[in-house]
């Protein structure tokens, strides 16, 4: 049996993510999210619960971002559940949910170049996300300075 189960994520999940989120986003290895967002978006993510604990050690969110477009985001895994395919889990849950949705391009920002290669993306220019700056990057610290990768999947 697995060691967690994937879910779609609850209300009661939110302090949870957002522990995870800015235990992350302190080592820069991603963006902070503020409760707001996390409320407002809470339908795109989904949770990595531990069996026997039923803590809350995973998080990825999908987000839809245009007619036949949506990027993976908000990808975190606790220190105590690294190493163990969580993360391929997560993108892989939201890649599939895209599929659900008859999207057939996913994309993420990432520090984690190599981590998504191993999962089939490839480096794209920023140049060819143009909802994602105008809806989301203009409003990031990061803007226009940003460092993160932009990696695409088609599938």
């Amino acid at each position: 049996m697995e060691k967690f189960v994937l879910r779609k994520a609850t209300i009661a999940d939110v302090k949870a993510i957002h522990r995870l989120l800015m235990d992350c986003a302190t080592k820069r290895l991603l963006l902070p999210r503020s409760f707001g967002e996390l409320y407002s978006h809470l339908r795109d993510f989904i949770v990595a619960e531990d069996r026997q604990t039923g803590e809350v050690v995973g998080c990825c969110a999908l987000t839809i971002t245009w007619e036949a477009l949506a990027e993976v985001r908000s990808l975190a895994v606790a220190e105590s559940a690294q190493g163990q395919g969580l993360g391929r889990r997560l993108v892989e849950f939201c890649v599939s949910d895209a599929l659900t949705f008859g999207v057939y391009k996913v994309f993420a920002l990432t520090y984690q170049v190599a981590f998504f290669q191993k999962l089939g993306f490839s480096e794209v220019s920023k140049d060819i996300l143009p909802q994602k700056v105008w809806a989301d990057c203009l409003k990031c610290p990061q803007f226009p300075e940003c460092d993160e990768v932009a990696m695409m999947i088609e599938l």
